[in-house]
């Protein structure tokens, strides 16, 4: 379970984030719905270890993360076989010069075995109908094909948690479904999900729970947010 006590960060003198306290339980998908600006894409980067609070606490499993222990490398390499995250712009994510480099990167970072590199490569390539793209570079790639790259990339280090932002942003309906559907068997696979939306019928179709954050860049208070 991931759990936030009084997370503040700020950009400079711009508050994005008001002593957010709330927790994610396992196994459950749990919905961050606030308007534009409210520090939804903020929080995820913190969830994630790209910036650290400027105060408060962020507990993964019991475990304390803080910037001391993620400039550990085999800290970090723990906590990134349990946590993904999918950017909502997937160009901001996708940098390799093919679309199977992009899914194995991860994989040589943690010194798999280069078979079983292979194994899980070509497995999310099959999962994610990629392999007619599979040499391309990225930035050729479709909106559909490089948010599924992205994914992709993430699942092949088989993290318990993924977090998406705004993942039916930019994608066709087609493609809104086929990812709501991928969701939703990811659910039954057991895998905590914690993402952002704006469309009512993304959230009606994963969300078990969700968490509102204001315009004030404060968690808007509600029992569910606690367990």
């Amino acid at each position: 379970m991931i759990e936030l006590k009084n997370i503040t960060y700020a950009y400079g003198t711009r508050l994005v984030l008001d002593h957010i306290s709330v927790c994610f339980p396992d196994e459950k998908c749990t919905c961050i719905d606030g308007p534009n600006g409210c520090g939804k894409s903020t929080l995820f980067r913190v969830l994630s270890g790209l910036i650290f609070p400027d105060s408060g606490s962020y507990s993964l499993d019991g475990d304390e993360i803080t910037q001391k222990k993620l400039k550990q490398k085999s800290y970090m390499h723990a906590f990134y076989q349990k946590i993904g995250y999918v950017f909502q712009d997937s160009d901001a994510q996708l940098f390799t010069r093919s679309v199977e480099d992009e899914i194995a990167f991860g994989l040589y970072q943690l010194a798999y075995d280069p078979v079983r590199i292979h194994e899980i490569t070509e497995k999310y390539i099959s999962l994610m109908d990629l392999n007619e793209v599979r040499r391309q570079a990225p930035f050729t790639l479709s909106t559909g094909e490089k948010k599924r790259t992205a994914l992709a990339a993430v699942l092949a280090m088989d993290p318990k948690i993924i977090i998406l932002d705004e993942p039916t942003a930019s994608l066709d309906e087609d493609g809104q479904t086929w990812l709501i559907a991928f969701l939703q068997q990811l659910k039954k696979e057991k895998k905590t999900i914690i993402l952002s939306s704006h469309q009512p019928e993304v959230i009606a179709a994963l969300a078990d729970r969700t968490v509102k954050i204001n315009k004030l860049h404060q968690i808007v208070p509600n029992p569910e947010n606690k367990a």
